[in-house]
Formats: C-alpha cells, structure tokens, sequence
C-alpha cells in the first residue's frame, strides 16, 4: 500500500498536531520545559492575552500534556500553576528538534538565542534520528517509511 492510498485520519502526526500543532502551544510547553510555571509569568513572558492563554493551557490539560495545580502565596488569592506531565516531558525532544532546525536555518548572525545542555555533563545535547539494531544515526536518505499496522486504506 502506498502512503497515497492511505487515510490518513489516523495519522499520529495529525493527531499531535491537534493538541500541540499551534504556536501558542508550543511557546507555552517552551515556557514550561524552562521552569515558568504560573499564569502571570507565562502571560507576561509570552505577550500573550489572558483569555487565549487560558484556552491554550486548558487543551493542555486535557490533552494530558500539562497538570494544573492550584498554590497560594502569602496574602494572596488562590492561583494555579502549570507542570508537564509524563506526556509532556515526552515533547522534549520534539522541542529541542525544533529549536536545532531553527538554530540551524535561522538564527542571528550573533548566534542562537537559547541552549540545552547535558545537566551532568554540561555538553550541547542534540536530537537524533538512530536504529536502534545498529545504534546508528541516520539522515533523510538513510530512512524509508511503510505502512503500520493501524493504517487504513483511502475511501475510495
């Protein structure tokens, strides 16, 4: 079966763009793998309206990809806070993967704005595309694709 005869309505791709796919969500899990973590300060790191935020962390929610949990400072009202889930910790190499693209294509003359490192080691980290069988990285040209077991043929 070629990818042209498939339906692709079961796509992970499609499906993980429906919950992460549009900008603000990404900034917002951005935000979050580097520790801001209460409305206010995404909001205001961001520039973000309140009310699309709002609508963005809720997806987030029950996408399962953030926890919400509520905390209250001294004087203060109750307020809520954001983490990743193990769900969200999963996008971390989606992330970095994004961030090198961006880093390799179009960053400032004076170089990239932001780095992960190893924390034990301090080292660049990259993400990479390996087979596991040969503990191989591999490129664009080294990989093919085919049909899984979930795939679905195209109605006609």
């Amino acid at each position: 079966m070629s990818w042209l005869d498939l339906d692709t309505g079961n796509c992970s791709v499609q499906r993980a763009l429906d919950v992460i796919g549009d900008r603000w969500s990404l900034l917002i899990l951005r935000e979050t793998f580097n520790g801001v973590r209460r409305f206010d300060d995404l909001a205001g790191h961001l520039a973000i309206s309140e009310s699309v935020l709002s609508r963005r962390l809720r997806s987030l929610v029950e996408a399962g990809v953030l926890e919400r949990s509520a905390y209250r400072a001294a004087g203060q009202r109750t307020r809520h806070q954001y983490r990743l889930t193990e769900r969200g910790l999963d996008l971390l190499p989606v992330l970095t993967s994004l961030m090198e693209w961006g880093d390799r294509h179009l960053a400032d003359e004076a170089g990239v704005a932001w780095e992960v490192h190893h924390a034990d080691c301090g080292h660049r980290v990259e993400t990479v595309v390996r087979c596991p069988a040969h503990e191989q990285t591999l490129g664009p040209l080294d990989t093919s694709t085919a049909a899984g077991p979930g795939a679905c043929a195209r109605p006609a």
